[in-house]
Parts: structure tokens; C-alpha cells; sequence
């Protein structure tokens, strides 16, 4: 049996879907699959009830799946547990930080470092909020600001902003509106910016506007946020971001392109602070916890 075993297995547990644990895990369904069964054949017994529209726990899953998220936090804290017994006075730490951060709380992080100088360097980190949240587990970074929802058992969140969505339209075609409906929308697009960049919020969000009547799509790939905006401003179809004209999101706004509030659909994107639980009260990073805590303890709104 390989780590790897016990990863696969606890990404099919947490989800019960093969397609959403492949997603997570960048991989195809069928190896994941493949490598479910060979972990039930070596354990002589079946982790999972699978059918055609269903997947569920099994008693002995359910009894593994403690099992392996403890083997797996374990593994994950040998990387901390190591800096925390060679660690000099003062540590470099790293903070995630997924694309288009608001201004406020990169604000609030500058605060963060300046009260921990003494004991912490505060460095940031790009990147994703799924590969974020990967590398806060492993314990490559102390703490990372990600989109929400995350559900991750081994990490404790801290709701630090809320920020209200609108939809992103060609300026053209709606000239002199200040707001819009879902049904001035039905003959236009949903750009869809690639996956592998598109926090978890926006599929929730993407099924949310099929079913209130938005069926066309355009899928993206091998682009970025700019991409979604070069659709936007050639009138192809619309997008949802931020509405406030303080986002770093708007830093991606075209010619010809507006940001207007919906009149009869609510949106909005939440971003959490997120730490592994034993790292924080009583473990490496407590006092860097707290004082985040500290800082953050009001959440933003926009």
C-alpha cells in the first residue's frame, strides 16, 4: 500500500464522486478507479457501494477513512515538524494568495506581517486556490487565502470576505442600463474561464444560471481571466465578477465591456483564510494563528 492509495481514497470518500475526485486530483477517473480497486484487494474487502448514478461508503470505507486522513495529516506534518525543531529565531513563512485578491486584504496582510516581524518574514504565494489548498496540506505554506467553499477535514477556515458578483457584458449592447436581468442574457454566452483556474464557487454557479434559463456556454482553455474578457468586449457572451470597482478583477476589463448588477439573481464569491488545524492552536504556527486571527477577525464586504 502507497500514500497514494490512501489520497485516492480519501478524495473518492469526501466527494463520492470518481469524476469530481479525478478533477481534484488532476488525474483521468478511470486510473483513479483502477487504483480504488487495487487498494480494496489488497485490503480483501470492498471500500465503496458503486452504481450507476450512486457511490457510497461502505462500513469498512467508513471506518478507513478516519484511519487514512490521520495517516495522511501525519505524513503532512513532517515537513513542519522538521522546520519547528531547526528552525532559527526567525522564520520565513508563505501565504497563498489566488488571483485577483481585493486590495483590502492584501492590505490586511501587510498588517498581519508587520505584527508578526519579529517572530515571522511573511512572504506571499501565488497561485490557485485548489493548488493552494494542496500546498497549505502538504505545509509548504503556513496559511492561504482561497476561494470558498473548501472542504478540507485537516483545515480550520476563518471567513474573511464577501464579495457581491455582477455580470460582465458588452458595454454595446447594453448602453445606458444599470442594471440587467437573467432573460436580457438568454441570447448571449456564459464564458466559462478554464477549470483548472475557476474556483470551485463558479461550478456551483454555472449550474445555478443553467437552471434559471442560461444554456449556452463557451468553455475556455489554455487561457486566463483575459481570455474571458476578449470574449466579453467582442460581444460574444457575458461573464460574472466582481461588482466592486475597487477589485483587482477589474484590472482585466476591455473596451466595450460593462459590470452591471443583476436585478433578480444574487451572487456573491466568499474568500477564507485556511491553516491546517494542527498547526495552528498549540502547534508551529500558533502565534502566527492568532495574530491573523487578530487581524482578520471582521470580514470584508463588498
Amino acid at each position: 500500500m502507497e500514500l497514494l492509495h490512501l489520497r485516492y481514497f480519501v478524495a473518492v470518500a469526501e466527494t463520492l464522486n470518481f469524476s469530481a475526485a479525478a478533477r481534484k486530483l488532476h488525474m483521468a477517473a478511470s486510473p483513479l478507479s483502477r487504483r480504488i480497486k487495487d487498494l480494496e484487494h489488497e485490503l480483501g474487502r470492498p471500500l465503496f457501494d458503486r452504481s450507476t448514478h450512486h457511490v457510497a461508503l461502505t462500513d469498512a470505507g467508513a471506518a478507513l477513512l478516519p484511519i487514512a486522513r490521520d495517516v495522511l495529516d501525519r505524513v503532512g506534518s513532517i515537513r513542519w515538524r522538521l522546520d519547528q525543531a531547526t528552525r532559527p529565531d526567525r522564520a520565513t513563512v508563505f501565504v497563498g494568495v489566488p488571483a485577483g485578491l481585493h486590495p483590502a486584504l492584501r492590505e490586511r496582510l501587510t498588517r498581519l506581517a508587520d505584527l508578526v516581524a519579529d517572530r515571522f518574514e511573511v512572504k506571499r504565494w501565488p497561485g490557485t486556490t485548489s493548488d493552494l489548498v494542496a500546498a497549505v496540506k502538504d505545509g509548504k505554506l503556513a496559511l492561504t487565502l482561497a476561494r470558498l467553499p473548501v472542504q478540507e477535514a485537516s483545515l480550520d477556515t476563518l471567513h474573511v470576505m464577501s464579495e457581491r458578483l455582477g455580470a460582465v457584458v458588452p458595454a454595446d449592447r447594453f448602453a445606458g442600463r444599470e442594471s440587467v436581468k437573467l432573460a436580457d442574457l438568454t441570447d448571449l454566452a456564459y464564458a466559462k474561464s478554464p477549470e483548472e483556474i475557476m474556483p470551485a464557487y463558479f461550478e456551483q454557479l454555472d449550474r445555478q444560471l443553467r437552471e434559471l434559463g442560461i444554456t449556452k456556454r463557451i468553455q475556455l482553455s489554455n487561457t486566463g481571466y483575459q481570455g474571458t474578457s476578449e470574449i466579453v468586449s467582442s460581444g460574444l457572451g457575458f461573464s460574472v465578477s466582481m461588482l466592486d470597482e475597487d477589485s483587482s478583477m477589474r484590472g482585466y476589463q476591455l473596451e466595450n465591456m460593462a459590470v452591471l448588477p443583476f436585478e433578480d439573481f444574487r451572487a456573491q464569491l466568499d474568500t477564507g483564510l485556511l491553516w491546517r488545524h494542527d498547526r495552528g492552536e498549540g502547534g508551529d504556527l500558533d502565534e502566527l494563528v492568532t495574530s491573523a486571527r487578530e487581524v482578520f477577525a471582521e470580514p470584508i464586504i463588498k
